[in-house]
């Protein structure tokens, strides 16, 4: 297709506020329901089934679940065009305070994209393709997709994530994730201490060194450092003891040296105390996010229509895998806003997206979706440039 009048795109958007207002029930239904049925990541049995069955009421769709090494991933289609628009939903939860992040929101959100764009695929001449992703908030599952190619053909990938902010894209930063261990050996702490190597002291030693580091870290390079565990009565030499550890950077290449920096310090432990040092990355590593800022213009001035008005995120935080598609698709990823000066991952928040103002931004975040998918393929410029892999980035990262 070539050209689509202004008029005829804003025929196509009021279908798609139709579709939704039919859709209504079943939309905020779904999104309750995972709301009341937290599952964390690699475990969102009844999330990753539920969405398959509610994804295959729509036009024409072709729904699999189950995708390689992810029994909890889902992949469905509709449509035959050639511009591959890929919306991604997540549905893991938090340990603890459940949809603290908001994934119910968020699953509900491009499920309603998905079915709305499936009405209208083969006039706009897309395939819209929805992918369930697994851990989000402990493992990547997104990456594992990336690696199996389940992406593979999509000229633009979106999703939405409830926040307490309106904006247009997140800034989210390069992470990783470690796990670390140290064995020692157990000993009276009163009548022969001699004998014992002390893990806790080598945990203390490490977390002052990395105390210590933070002064000369570079900016926007973090170290998070949490306790496991460490010996078990305070008449015991503690013969073991762990932790968990994450780091974040500006980029990539920035993260490498931030995590050289980490296993310094945990290598440090083990050698002033002489533990044994085991040291694991959790997951993959996740990368900065490449926001494409013609999709992100597009999406503002769709949630407009809706009332809402996005503005450019103005700090790096938090991370997600969605960055690492980012780096190989033109990619948006705005956020919505479901409560303001309540902090995300908070049992507040997750009362907030399970209740009216999670609804109207589930409603929201469908439409602006579709929405912006409707303009990427219906504007000429926009679709020749997706077509041809280009992405259109802003340029202010640092090495």
């Amino acid at each position: 297709m070539t050209k689509t009048t202004t008029t005829a795109s804003s025929a196509l958007k009021q279908r798609i506020v139709e579709h939704l207002d039919e859709r209504r029930e079943q939309l905020l239904d779904f999104s309750h329901r995972l709301h009341r049925n937290p599952e964390l990541g690699w475990e969102e049995v009844k999330a990753s089934g539920w969405l398959a069955e509610e994804s295959a009421s729509g036009r024409g769709a072709r729904v699999q679940q189950g995708l390689g090494a992810l029994p909890t991933a889902v992949r469905a289609e509709a449509g035959t065009g050639e511009l591959v628009v890929t919306v991604c939903a997540e549905y893991d939860a938090l340990p603890g305070v459940g949809h603290a992040c908001g994934h119910n929101v968020i699953a509900a959100a491009g499920l309603g994209a998905f079915l709305a764009l499936a009405e209208i695929a083969e006039e706009i001449g897309v395939t819209v393709r929805l992918l369930g992703t697994p851990a989000e908030e402990n493992g990547g599952g997104k990456i594992v997709m990336l690696e199996q190619g389940e992406f593979e053909g999509t000229h633009l990938a979106m999703m939405v994530h409830p926040m307490n902010q309106e904006r247009s894209n997140m800034l989210p930063m390069a992470c990783a994730g470690y796990t670390a261990a140290y064995t020692g050996r157990s000993a009276h702490a009163s009548a022969m201490p001699w004998d014992g190597i002390n893990a806790l002291d080598a945990m203390v030693i490490a977390n002052t060194a990395i105390g210590l580091a933070r002064q000369q870290l570079e900016p926007d390079q973090q170290i998070h450092a949490m306790l496991t565990g460490a010996g078990d009565a305070p008449n015991v030499i503690p013969g073991n003891s762990s932790g968990m550890f994450m780091t974040r950077a500006h980029t990539l290449a920035s993260l490498e040296r931030v995590d050289e920096t980490l296993r310094r310090c945990l290598e440090a432990g083990a050698l002033a105390t002489g533990c044994s040092l085991d040291l694991q990355q959790v997951g993959r590593s996740y990368s900065h996010m490449e926001s494409d800022t013609g999709l992100e213009a597009l999406w503002t001035e769709n949630l407009r229509s809706r009332g809402r008005e996005p503005l450019p995120a103005d700090t790096r935080g938090g991370s997600t895998d969605m960055a690492n598609v980012s780096l190989r698709f033109p990619t948006i990823h705005p956020t919505i806003q479901i409560c303001a000066d309540v902090p995300v991952h908070n049992e507040a928040f997750a009362a907030h997206a399970g209740g009216p103002d999670g609804d109207r931004a589930v409603l929201d975040g469908a439409y602006g979706l579709a929405a912006t998918a409707v303009d990427a393929a219906t504007t000429p410029a926009v679709r020749a440039r997706l077509l041809a892999g280009q992405r259109t980035l802003r340029r202010d990262l640092p090495a």
